[in-house]
């Protein structure tokens, strides 16, 4: 039988360096989990992909136990780091902050594929390239 879910979070964590500072265990806290534990376990999962932020579904339990879903990094984290960049453009009509090219766009596809509501690499291409659009990013398709 299903244990009693107490609560879902979902959170961001930069990978492989969850600690019990602000913000994780503030919000972790009122639900009387092992925060420390929930740190290590999220740490080791998450070592190679070192400072990429990451989002987490946690589902705490009645039982104060709890299980943890990794999702795929934030799109634009995923073209910043690509392109070496530390933000998006503040007016991407106007000023562009860097090119993606087709290699680049499919890596980044690859990558974000689990969590993209399409199974075709043409239409993840497309949801890509809209989301580096927004940031000022010019892409080759």
């Amino acid at each position: 039988m299903a244990k009693p879910i107490k609560k879902v979070i979902k959170i961001t964590i930069p990978a492989g360096m969850a600690t019990m500072a602000p913000p994780i265990g503030p919000t972790l806290a009122p639900y009387g989990i092992n925060t420390q534990d929930f740190c290590a376990q999220f740490n080791e999962k998450t070592k190679e992909n070192n400072g990429i932020l990451t989002p987490v579904v946690l589902t705490i339990f009645d039982d104060r136990s709890f299980s943890f879903i990794l999702k795929t990094p934030p799109t634009s984290e995923l073209i910043r780091r690509e392109l070496k960049i530390k933000k998006g453009s503040e007016k991407p009509n106007l000023n562009k902050v860097g090119k993606l090219s087709k290699e680049q766009v499919l890596k980044i596809v690859e990558v974000k594929m689990p969590d993209l509501n399409t199974t075709d690499p043409e239409q993840a291409a497309k949801i890509i390239a809209g989301t580096a659009k927004q940031m000022g990013v010019e892409v080759e398709l």
